[in-house]
């Protein structure tokens, strides 16, 4: 079975974890979800993350790159901002995209992108605020729907989620 790993932190972007999380269950692959803080979170609009109440969440030394097929990095701005000092979620994610294994970012999850140094010469969407970070940090900032540079598949906002996952699953 295919699996993928949504990784994020206290006060993520509800929309960003949820949509990508029940899209992936429904094409049928196991989703593990890996919070900075080891426990379920609330997200910026109050939702329980992960939403299943059986989801397993575990920490950054519980998960390898070699087991996932797919990486999903949600936004929110408060969360992300807290989840980049994590070196070693950085170095996952570094690794996960030196192994060319899909990455699915979306809004202020470019910031881990940023952080782990995976930018540079790729065409990365990110959120609007974030576009002189991500040119500073030698990305070409591209605001489209869902923006695909080989293995990594960014969007600016959650209006455009639906475009961004589609993309998603045709990389899977």
């Amino acid at each position: 079975m295919t699996k993928a790993i949504i990784i994020s932190g206290n006060l993520a972007q509800d929309h960003e974890f949820i949509y990508p999380y029940y899209r992936l269950l429904e094409e049928g692959l196991e989703v593990d979800v890996c919070i900075l803080e080891g426990k379920p979170v609330k997200g910026f609009l109050g939702t329980t993350l992960p939403p299943n109440k059986d989801q397993v969440v575990k920490k950054i030394d519980q998960i390898k790159v070699d087991d996932y097929k797919v990486l999903v990095l949600p936004g929110g701005v408060k969360a992300m901002e807290k989840v980049r000092q994590e070196k070693k979620i950085i170095d996952f994610i570094s690794k996960f995209n030196e192994k060319k294994k899909i990455i699915a970012c979306i809004c202020s999850g470019a910031q881990l992108l940023i952080s782990a140094k995976v930018v540079k010469n790729r065409k990365i969407a990110g959120y609007y605020s974030m576009e002189d970070d991500l040119i500073n940090a030698g990305a070409i900032y591209t605001d489209k729907p869902a923006v695909v540079d080989d293995n990594i598949i960014t969007t600016a906002h959650y209006k455009d989620m639906g475009p961004w996952m589609r993309e998603v699953i045709k990389k899977i």
